[in-house]
């Protein structure tokens, strides 16, 4: 089995050479993927790990230093669309996109200016200020003001839940306020709910109905994904949104914030409260309370302005039945990584191998074998990498306000740092009982001996955090998937070391222990899938008692 070549990081001092890198992947492109792609045999047994090495081929061009973390808007984004096209028209794929195989966008860009921008927390006029990355960062929108200043107040989680006469912003007043809160809700609070009302677009549009002017996010201790360092460091990241969304959607505050958890109590010390006293309501799973912060918070907010244009890639495998192949079902992965960061142990480009190389390379993967087996669906199935995932899932929002195909979109199913670290014995699948896909998913798998388990950790909000829910909010019934494990297990460890280590840090790169032969285990059970569900006569549909019925028009 051939192995692309390792082009190897640049000097830090070296310029940006864009001919070089594109000659790179020609050359590996031309020499080498005929050979693993047109010599392949179908046996009997599939030689996993094999065909797991041709998987994580991709991943070494995708996650190669030379890509430098492929930001959005970047050249080593770029370069990484043109070597999936490529791959996308040798698996066969028709041009999915509105220019062949590319959709292109154009996103607004805001950027941070630290060095003209203060923080400062003001009580009885005594301002003490708030130092970045150290207490607070800032949360950039387009909409951010260079300049706001408002009292602060608590409202416990923040949520406006209609469905459950629940509303925290009721009970305190935040008009022309700013909303202090913890990330979560209530335990008894249905998760797909509280997943819901929990994204930043439902949480601007409560805050704005209610007239706060800002907010200010302290991560709940249950359910932190990432060390706070690595959260600050992100400010120095480009924050970006559509420039023509496909729908209309609440602009953002003028202020807001994330706060370090560990100096929370710096929020509450003039209030008459403790946020120890929030976190033991939290751990007793009592109601939190509300009540004014008396202070305020002063902010001044350097920003610097620009636009870029990125694409999502798109290619079709066609169906074959005259009425169902205007029908497509959508399997997706991001594209994008973080781009270069903040230096951790000297290394500052954010590779991304997993998060989502690892996606990429499957849907690529998954094409070329339809193409080997000779399959006809009898749906049309669009292989759609995504772009601007990490700036707030805005490569998929844009395509699902304007779809490049003519036909329905009747399921999504996305594949978004799945995490192959040890061997498939467990699959857990977000949405798993929100759809007859839930039905579909333990078709497939049960058969391979794969366990599969509804999401472990609904706290996290998961299902709402990635591409699928983009696809969701348009009514079509969706999956993500990754792979899980049992309580107390090595694997429950290893994979939580994987998100305190690696997830969203430089050492998402290629020199990590991944499983290659469960890789190609996954893959072979999400091509199962999504040709059972092109095959089948009657698309997906929500559960009756799905909260994402709603969606449905």
């Amino acid at each position: 089995m051939f192995n692309p070549p390792r082009i190897g990081a640049p000097a830090a001092t070296s310029p940006w050479a864009a001919e070089k890198i594109m000659t790179d992947r020609n050359s590996w492109v031309t020499r080498f993927v005929p050979l693993l792609v047109g010599s392949a045999v179908v046996a009997p047994t599939p030689d996993w790990p094999a065909l797991g090495q041709r998987w994580w081929s991709h991943i070494q061009f995708l996650a190669d230093d030379r890509l430098e973390g492929r930001d959005t808007g970047s050249r080593g984004f770029d370069a990484a669309a043109d070597y999936v096209a490529e791959q996308f028209r040798m698996a066969g794929l028709a041009p999915g996109g509105s220019d062949g195989y590319r959709q292109r966008l154009s996103l607004n860009v805001v950027q941070l200016d630290e060095g003209h921008s203060s923080l400062e927390m003001v009580h009885d006029g005594v301002a003490t200020p708030l130092k970045f990355g150290d207490e607070a960062a800032f949360f950039l929108t387009v909409g951010a003001a260079p300049e706001a200043e408002a009292e602060a107040t608590f409202v416990g989680y923040g949520l406006t839940v209609p469905e459950l006469n629940y509303d925290d912003l009721a009970s305190t007043s935040v008009k022309g306020k700013i909303a202090v809160l913890l990330t979560g809700g209530p335990v008894d609070m249905p998760g797909p709910i509280k997943a819901h009302y929990q994204s930043t677009h439902e949480r601007r549009r409560a805050l704005r109905a209610a007239g706060a002017v800002g907010w200010v996010r302290i991560s709940n201790p249950k359910s932190i994904d990432l060390p706070w360092s690595r959260m600050a460091s992100a400010r120095h990241q480009p924050k970006m949104e559509l420039a023509e969304p496909g729908d209309p959607l609440p602009a953002g505050l003028p202020f807001m914030t994330l706060f370090n958890t560990d100096r929370a109590e710096l929020l509450f010390q003039h209030s008459g409260h403790s946020f120890a006293e929030i976190l033991s309501a939290l751990e007793a799973d009592r109601p939190l309370p509300h009540f004014p912060l008396h202070i305020r918070l002063r902010a001044r907010v350097g920003i610097e302005r620009s636009t870029v244009t990125s694409q999502n890639v798109a290619g079709i495998y066609p169906g074959s039945d005259p009425a169902l192949s205007k029908e497509f079902v959508v399997v997706t992965a991001h594209l994008d990584h973080v781009g270069i960061g903040q230096p951790v142990h000297g290394d500052r480009i954010y590779s991304g191998a997993m998060d989502n190389a690892s996606g990429v390379a499957s849907l690529i993967e998954i094409a070329h074998s339809l193409k080997r087996s000779g399959a006809r669906p009898r749906r049309s199935i669009l292989f759609l990498a995504v772009t601007g995932e990490e700036k707030g899932l805005l490569g998929s929002q844009y395509f699902a306000g304007h779809p490049t195909v003519p036909g329905p979109i009747v399921a999504n199913l996305n594949m978004d740092m799945f995490n192959p670290i040890f061997p498939l014995r467990y699959l857990e699948v977000q949405g798993l009982a929100e759809s007859t896909l839930g039905d579909d998913i333990r078709a497939v798998a049960e058969p391979s001996g794969v366990v599969v388990q509804p999401d472990q950790e609904p706290e996290h909000n998961l299902f709402i955090r990635s591409d699928q829910y983009s696809f969701i909010q348009k009514g079509v019934p969706a999956l993500t998937f990754k792979f899980s494990y049992l309580p107390g297990t090595p694997e429950e460890q290893l994979f939580k070391s994987w998100l305190t280590e690696r997830y969203h840090a430089p050492s998402d790169d290629l020199e990590q222990p991944v499983d290659l032969p469960a890789a190609a285990q996954f893959n072979s059970v999400l091509e199962r899938l999504i040709l059972r569900v092109a095959n089948a006569e009657r698309r997906p549909e929500w559960k009756p008692d799905s909260f994402f019925r709603r969606f449905v028009k």
